[in-house]
Formats: structure tokens, C-alpha cells, sequence
């Protein structure tokens, strides 16, 4: 039913939560959020970096010259039509850009603490 999920290695799509979506250089990085299970302080998440296509687009037909632009790339927009099936997502007003951020940085630090609480325990049992 949903065979570009499938292809990425995702056995049970309806576990699907949500899904972001980024631009890094030229690739396109898509982050696929499962639902939490029983137990985990975090859900599951899976990352895909997608090469964008690079085209040549003429700018002026007089002149002959031509742009490099770049867009995404056809298989992933399979994979998000897929992802919206599955997601519903609501749209988005206009975004508090700060609150963004201080909601991106807090789940940055929760991360960065969770990932230091596990080394340090990795490391009292080596002792």
C-alpha cells in the first residue's frame, strides 16, 4: 500500500507519528518520527539524505544564458505524498519563528542530556 516506505526499510508505515523535512547544502534530509513505544523516554526516529536535482534553466532567452537550480528530488516527493497519506498534517500558520527555535533548542538539550546519561552509565559499568 505504500511501496516508496516500504523501499526505505519501513515494515509497519502506520507507525508513522510525523515527518520534517530540511534542506542541508544540496541534499534534502528527510526525518521520519515513529510512535512512542511503551518504555522510551524518546520515539524512534530514521533519517534519508536525498541529493537534489541540479538543472540548467535558461534566465534570458536573448542572452543565452542559463542558472543552475536546483529541486527535489522525484523519489522523495513519492515518499512524502506517502508520508501526508499516513499523516494528515494540519497547515501551518505562520510560525513564531523564536518560539521555534527555543522549542527546537529545548529538545536539543533533553537529547544531549539522555545521550550523556547513557555514556556515563556505559561507563560505570566498565568499571
Amino acid at each position: 500500500m505504500y511501496p516508496n516506505l516500504t523501499g526505505l526499510g519501513i515494515h509497519d508505515p502506520k507507525q508513522i507519528e510525523r515527518y520534517s523535512l530540511r534542506q542541508e547544502a544540496h541534499k534534502d534530509v528527510l526525518k521520519i518520527y515513529f510512535h512512542k513505544q511503551k518504555g522510551e523516554l524518546f520515539a524512534k526516529s530514521v533519517k534519508f539524505k536525498y541529493p537534489r536535482q541540479v538543472k540548467n534553466v535558461r534566465v534570458n532567452s536573448s542572452s543565452g544564458n542559463y542558472k543552475e537550480v536546483t529541486e527535489i528530488n522525484r523519489n522523495l516527493t513519492l515518499v512524502i505524498d506517502e508520508l501526508n497519506k499516513l499523516t494528515k498534517p494540519v497547515e501551518v500558520a505562520e510560525v513564531d519563528v523564536k518560539q521555534k527555535i527555543l522549542t527546537d533548542l529545548r529538545h536539543l538539550e533533553k537529547v544531549v542530556s539522555s545521550k550523556i546519561a547513557e555514556i556515563e552509565a556505559d561507563l560505570e559499568k566498565l568499571k
